[in-house]
């Protein structure tokens, strides 16, 4: 027992110890000696403080305590931490239970804190004070926060015995603060001044603000103001000064209030002793005018000093106010206009709501924006006050009360709750402190505070503008940041030789919500002038302007959108698709295509991220932190993208085009089972994007942030594009000619490897050099070496493979581009007979001398044609094809070049109709300067150029360079890519698909050859029918199905549903020339003039035979059939043939059976004979001109005619 006591004493004995060396240290002064007395009054406050708690355990001093100064919190406390003395675990745990169940307790920590409470960050007495509260010792300073402040308090010594400290969440935004829960106990006695041996003189309110009306009652006379706290507003802190305004009133509401001033530094803390509905003295005002503001005000002075009112303490005032007034001014202030006013339909500007209200923070919504969640229920903006120290504080479980704040209710801009707002009118005061842990906040959490305050005091926005600007801010900031961009880089605050990239994609839609003329923000008005104005004031609902989606969320939107909008049944319509065979079905819906504008989402997307090329597709594409889109890039309409420069560059477009290009591998029976998808056997997706740089915003960004993105890449996939000026070489070149991009088999160096080499993604291009090689020299290239000889051929192949496929969409024939190698120069290098994998014989073929291989580190930079003397002469304009040469039969003339538009896109199977491998149909129209009409043209594009480039779209403009001309069995000219063709996208599809009408002609204008449409309509009379088919075939294998029965005795057919095929050819005229027009399926009902119903029924008589065939043949329109003649099915299609139902005028949609051309003439007029009467003729006949029908309509004069009111 005596030695347990013996110990318990040594342990008090070396907690005094420890405790008198602090105190000594921290609290006396530096060159001071030992204070006894200080040590003494120190311990006795730790002592009383034990005492009250009255859970001591015996002991009289808290052992398990120790003290901490300043400097240790700063330096050594990393955590958050609470500390209340003599607290038990029970009694913590009660505290705890009171926070909920939300968020983490802060841990308890048994520290002791002893400091000087005071105004000043420092021991100077000069130094400027801004109304924060400090604790100091002789370790230094740290700032702190206290609920209810007694002025009387400020510079006296203390021992705070409850109290949190928050480090900084970030090393580098500052200093942590602490959270002073209860009331400081004295170390030394705190002198209670006594009061006034008399009365105080004071005016009350009306009385004060009557006097403010006399001009000669105010010059001298420095009052003093009693009444009580009725309005506070912001501590308002600019470059220049610090102030705010309270307003005392009497003791009814509805009485009248006067405002005052204050501004002195020493006063500035009063903002926090003062409490709304107390009541208060002032004393020693004058009365001043301010600058810009025009009324009289009360303001304090440096004698002044705010007392609380005890009415037996003050008398009030008498005074005569028979003076003159003070005139008002003879114009009002101007009401700064709100950014909101103007927007929408009158009506919609609302009022917002001024109140008061008390309520907890539940959610930290964005920090640095000022934006928390309230009482679970509420938004709470703090932008528009400066409140840098106490959002500090604001965390989950802290609770304001909020005097004067605005309440604004059904903001939009994906807003949806109420949301409450603080003017500078309003103050927003600390009621109580958070129990919780601040949550972790990374650094980029902690960017962008100076760039929001911006965007509220320097642009003007309004409430919901700013809500919807901090969201896109957020977004956008998770889109790119931190792999493609830095936060504080994104988020800087924006200046004019610093923009910043966050406020700088923002603009184009911030300048057209905003108006341009609204004045900046007048704090002194905002808070004195009656009646109220401020941003929150007035305000309407937003429509979201626009959403910046990650690039994988637009990608997956297109997608499922193409999807859902794939509709076997909308692409092939009845009663088309009720006549096609299952392969020509599934041929055609095998590729379609979507294309998605910004107007079709709401809000409408913005397309943002950053340029890069792809090593492995030779692509573009857009990147950011959620993946990449594919993008196909024109620089203006017939301008390709030509600038390398423009790789790492971030793309911002409100105009494009989001193209899905759907593939479908099905086997689909029949159109009877188009609405079951178990048919579609696999189905993909291509999306892309593409527009006009005319038509978006490119901003550049700093490479070593580019390459952060990249970074994680491996070097042979994407290597690090080399930026500014670095040492090396380079040398000139016009490129003439680019081939395709494709999979190419090089020679391999001897015992290079052992693997069996595999095709490699390549591209060639031939071009001349300009130039010897030219060295770096400072930022710019030194004069050209000179080459060995002048007149030699300088034309060079160079050959793009591995990871320089990425140049492939920069490089452009009729261009001047500079190849620069880094490094330390090697001889021959960028020279003829340099690195070359390439045999001579394929050189020769290309015209070339020499053959370079570009490797992998180097870089392309464009050139200006106009700074290069000899390119000034060389015509660079795109090669074209004439259209004699493309439409002659002249084989020497195989590569053909030209411009068109593409009609169709079809993808061919094998198995297909015409298809005897996989491959991609393109229909273009040519149009040339020498043809009215454009001509149409088949391409083929075949392996190994599948899939084929982005952009050929049906409406899409392309030229097509050195494509293979060939001629069918049927003397169709048509063309199929080869490895050195070249595809330029010239522009993309129109937004808004117009179909013009065919035009309408005579028959006779066919017979001119290149001059005549390829579709046309024309009004013309059936003269006969020369042969007529019905048959059902099988859906399948297209055999004949009598009584619905496949004849195939193939086991390979596996289906039984047959499907109506039918044709019919006519012969038309209109006076002018002959043609014979061949119908098919749905087109013979048109040409038979039967109605749905009528040819449904005609069409299951046929089903019984399974073919009906009716050939009308002689001058007299002989019959022969394939059925039996009296039949009476044959007897009906017989005389319907011949009837006027038939033999009518019609308004005939074709287009010519064979596409013009030059590999056979048109042949000459022929004599024929005809009888008239008994009068023979003979005349010159044009021949027959050979058309697929359209479709028909029914000639105005033949309805006219079956019109009985006619």
């Amino acid at each position: 027992m005596a030695a347990s006591r013996a110990e318990a004493l040594a342990t008090e004995q070396a907690w005094l110890e420890a405790a008198q060396a602090f105190i000594q240290e921290t609290l006396c002064a530096p060159a001071k000696e030992r204070d006894v007395q200080l040590t003494e009054l120190v311990i006795d406050c730790v002592k009383t403080v034990c005492l009250s708690q009255g859970r001591n355990q015996g002991f009289t001093l808290p052992l398990s305590y120790s003290f901490v100064s300043v400097k240790d919190l700063r330096t050594q406390q990393h955590l958050p931490c609470c500390s209340h003395l003599s607290w038990s675990s029970t009694a913590y745990q009660d505290w705890a239970q009171e926070a909920g169940p939300r968020g983490v307790l802060l841990p308890q920590e048994q520290l002791l804190l002893v400091g000087t409470l005071t105004d000043r960050s420092g021991d100077l007495e000069h130094e400027c004070r801004n109304g924060s509260l400090y604790i100091r010792d002789n370790t230094g300073t740290l700032g702190c926060e206290l609920i209810d402040l007694d002025l009387s308090w400020l510079g006296h010594l203390f021992l705070f015995p409850s109290w949190s400290y928050l480090p900084p969440t970030i090393k580098s935004s500052g200093e942590g603060h602490l959270e002073l829960w209860g009331a400081p106990v004295p170390v030394f006695p705190l002198t209670i001044s006594p009061g006034p041996l008399t009365p105080i003189p004071v005016l009350y309110p009306e009385t004060a603000s009557r006097l403010l009306r006399h001009r000669s009652k105010c010059r001298d006379v420095q009052p003093n103001l009693a009444g009580t706290l009725v309005r506070l507003s912001a501590l308002v802190k600019s470059q220049k000064r610090a102030y705010f305004v309270l307003s005392l009133g009497g003791s009814s509401p509805a009485g009248s209030h006067v405002s005052v001033i204050v501004q002195v530094p020493a006063q500035l803390v009063w903002h926090r002793a003062l409490w709304p509905g107390r009541a208060y003295v002032l004393t020693e005002l004058r009365v001043s005018k301010l600058r810009g503001h025009r009324y009289w005000i009360w303001m304090t002075g440096p004698s002044s000093q705010l007392l609380p009112l005890k009415p037996e303490c003050v008398q009030e005032l008498e005074l005569e106010l028979d003076g003159p007034l003070l005139e008002a001014d003879p114009s009002p202030p101007p009401i700064p206009c709100n950014p909101q006013d103007k927007k929408g339909p009158e009506g919609l500007v609302r009022d917002s709501r001024l109140l008061s209200y008390t309520g907890t923070i539940t959610d930290v919504l964005n920090r640095p924006a000022g934006l928390y969640e309230l009482d679970g229920q509420l938004g709470l903006c703090l932008a528009y006050q400066h409140l840098h120290g106490l959002r500090r504080v604001v965390r989950p479980g802290v609770r304001l009360e909020l005097q004067d704040v605005h309440l604004l209710q059904s903001v939009g801009g994906g807003t949806g709750r109420p949301v409450l707002a603080s003017c500078l009118r309003g103050a927003v005061l600390l009621r109580g402190f958070s129990r919780q842990m601040p949550e972790t906040q990374s650094s980029h959490r902690a960017q962008g505070a100076s760039l929001y305050e911006q965007l509220v005091w320097e642009h003007q926005l309004g409430l919901p503008l700013y809500l919807w600007a901090t969201r896109a801010l957020e977004e956008l900031a998770s889109k790119l940041c931190p792999h493609m961009l830095r936060h504080h880089q994104f988020l800087q605050h924006s200046s004019p030789g610093s923009p910043s990239l966050g406020l700088q994609i923002l603009a184009p839609t911030l300048e057209v919500l905003i108006p341009p003329c609204c004045p900046s923000r007048n704090p002194q008005n905002e808070i004195l002038e009656e009646p109220h104005h401020c941003p929150l004031q007035k305000y309407a609902r937003l429509q979201t302007p626009c959403s910046f989606p990650t690039l994988a969320a637009l990608k997956k939107e297109g997608e499922c959108r193409a999807w859902d909008s794939f509709d076997p049944k909308t692409l092939l319509p009845l009663p088309e698709a009720s006549h096609l065979p299952s392969c020509e079905l599934n041929q055609r819906l095998a590729w379609s295509w979507l294309c998605l504008l910004p107007s079709a989402f709401h809000p409408a997307p913005v397309l943002l991220g950053v340029l890069a090329p792809s090593s492995r597709k030779g692509c573009l594409k857009l990147q950011d932190q959620s993946g990449s889109l594919l993008c196909l890039l024109l620089a203006d309409p017939s301008q390709p993208l030509t600038d390398p420069r423009l790789i790492g560059c971030l793309v911002r477009a409100e105009r494009f085009q989001l193209v899905i290009e759907r593939t479908v591998r099905s086997n689909f029976p029949s159109w009877k089972e188009l609405s079951m998808t178990g048919f579609i056997q696999k189905q993909q997706a291509r999306v892309y994007v593409q527009f006009f740089l005319a038509d978006a915003l490119i901003l550049s960004v700093p490479r070593p942030f580019f390459h952060s993105a990249s970074s994680s890449t491996p070097p042979q996939t994407e290597p690090s594009l080399p930026e500014g000026p670095h040492g090396g070489h380079s040398r000139l070149f016009l490129l003439s000619h680019k081939e395709a991009l494709m999979k190419r088999n090089f020679c391999v160096p001897p015992r290079a490897s052992s693997e069996v080499p595999k095709p490699t993604l390549s591209f060639h291009v031939s071009g001349n050099w300009l130039r010897g090689t030219q060295r770096k020299e400072g930022t710019g290239w030194g004069p050209p070496e000179p080459m060995e000889d002048e007149n030699v051929d300088q034309k060079v192949l160079l050959i793009f493979l591995g990871s320089s496929v990425r140049w492939f969409e920069f490089l452009h024939p009729g261009q001047v581009y500079r190849l620069v190698a880094p490094g330390p120069l090697t001889p021959m290098l960028l020279e003829e007979g340099g690195s070359s994998c390439i045999s001579q014989r394929p050189l020769e073929l290309a015209g070339c001398a020499s053959c370079l291989t570009v490797q992998d580190e180097w870089r392309l930079e464009l050139e200006s044609p106009q700074d290069i003397p000899e390119v000034l002469g060389i015509n660079r304009a795109l090669p074209e094809t004439s259209l004699t040469d493309l439409l002659s039969g002249n084989s020497t003339d195989s590569l053909v070049s030209f411009s068109a538009e593409i009609l169709s896109h079809l993808r061919m199977m094998p198995g297909s109709t015409g298809a005897i491998k996989r491959c991609v149909k393109l229909t273009v129209a040519l149009e040339t300067a020498d043809c009215e009409f454009p001509l149409h043209l088949d391409i083929y594009i075949e392996d190994p150029h599948l899939p084929p480039p982005l952009g050929l779209l049906p409406g899409a403009r392309v030229y097509f360079s050195q494509l293979e001309k060939r001629v069918s069995r049927s003397h169709n000219v048509y063309c199929c890519f080869r490895s050195s063709t070249y595809v330029q996208v010239l522009s993309f599809p129109p937004d808004t698909t117009i179909s013009a009408p065919l035009p309408h002609i005579y028959l006779a204008e066919l017979l001119q050859g290149r001059r005549a449409p390829f579709r046309a309509t024309a009004s013309c009379h059936v003269v006969s029918v020369f042969s007529l088919q019905l048959s059902w075939v099988c859906a399948h294998c297209t055999s004949l199905c009598p009584q619905g029965r496949c004849t195939c005795q193939s086991p390979s057919c596996p289906t039984q549903t047959s499907i109506s095929q039918a044709s019919i050819r006519l012969l038309v005229e209109d006076g002018t020339a002959e043609a014979v027009v061949t119908c098919r399926n749905h087109q013979v009902a048109a040409a038979l003039g039967l109605r749905p119903s009528e040819w449904t029924s005609l069409l299951e008589f046929v089903r019984g035979p399974g073919r009906v065939a009716l050939q009308f043949i002689g001058p007299g329109a002989q019959l022969e059939s394939s059925a039996k003649m009296d039949e009476p099915l044959t007897r009906f299609l017989q005389t319907l043939c011949i009837s006027f139902s038939v033999l009518r005028p019609i308004v005939l949609s074709f287009e010519l059976k064979r596409k013009p051309s030059k590999i056979i003439s048109l042949e000459p007029p022929r004599l024929q004979r005809f009888q008239c009467g008994e009068f023979p003729f003979l005349t010159r006949v044009n021949p027959r001109i050979q058309l697929s029908c359209l479709s028909i309509q029914e000639h105005p004069s033949a309805l006219r005619a079956l019109d009985p009111y006619c």
